[in-house]
């Protein structure tokens, strides 16, 4: 019984984090509010997470894990490095519209722990292990590796964070991206 209101309380808590950063933003984040939002105490918080920034982590580390997977299943399929691209950027901003929640990692407010002068730093590693499949396949060599996380992370992020009639459907995405990256892609090669 102990383990089941354990685990019940923590994905109360978990899904009240990520409603109040979704609403307020990170600032509207702590353990008080959590707790209310939760309909928990605010002892059962610090008990089964310490701190804000734990919780606020977990949430959102929760939260991108199920998004990874939607990601990874959308770039299966594809069989250039282009393509591969395009697809990685078109299912990030299409995981975003599906968790708005998202969308607050790349604002720049006050109280969040994700976005700052170092966000690229950690942008670049992550969406290198995200496209590293790409040499794995075939589609690029480890040498175009670098360049070709760069460029997608600077065109994802500004993507998702500028949107605009031209390439609002993911229609429209795909042939923005491949009309554009197709060529730089391919002179790497």
């Amino acid at each position: 019984m102990g383990n089941t209101f354990l685990v019940r309380s923590q994905q109360k808590i978990l899904g009240a984090a990520l409603e109040l950063i979704e609403g307020g933003g990170f600032e509207a984040v702590n353990i008080a509010a959590v707790a209310t939002a939760a309909g928990v105490s605010r002892q059962t918080v610090y008990s089964i997470f310490g701190t804000r920034e734990e919780v606020v982590s977990q949430a959102m580390g929760g939260l991108a894990v199920e998004v990874l997977g939607e990601i990874t299943a959308q770039v299966e399929s594809v069989d250039t490095a282009c393509d591969y691209v395009v697809e990685f950027i078109v299912a990030a901003r299409t995981a975003v519209r599906a968790h708005p929640v998202l969308a607050t990692l790349l604002l720049a407010e006050r109280g969040n722990p994700v976005f700052d002068l170092e966000m690229m730093s950690r942008a670049i590693p992550f969406a290198g292990q995200m496209l590293t499949p790409m040499v794995e396949r075939g589609l690029a060599t480890e040498a175009e590796l670098d360049e070709i996380v760069e460029i997608a992370v600077r065109l994802g992020l500004s993507v998702v964070a500028f949107d605009s009639d031209l390439v609002h459907s993911d229609d429209s995405l795909r042939a923005f991206l491949s009309r554009w990256l197709g060529p730089a892609i391919r002179s790497t090669s």
